[in-house]
């Protein structure tokens, strides 16, 4: 065996690792459990209230005719 071997067989584990790590992220039990740690950044901030929605309106935005 030699160092062309020990490389090709290091290929094939990393590639086998890929395709395991793709099917585990993307199988559809594990959805829920995904959805939840999407979320894990916005955790500590709070909700707007009521009162704060209603103000924020958005206007649409004008373009300068200025050249």
């Amino acid at each position: 065996m030699d160092i062309g071997d020990l490389r090709g067989l290091g290929t094939l584990v990393v590639a086998i690792a890929f395709i395991g790590l793709a099917f585990w992220v993307f199988n559809s039990k594990r959805n829920p459990g995904f959805a939840e740690a999407r979320m894990a950044p916005f955790a500590d901030e709070p909700l707007p209230s009521h009162a704060e929605e209603q103000s924020v309106v958005e206007h649409p935005v004008e373009r300068s005719t200025q050249q």
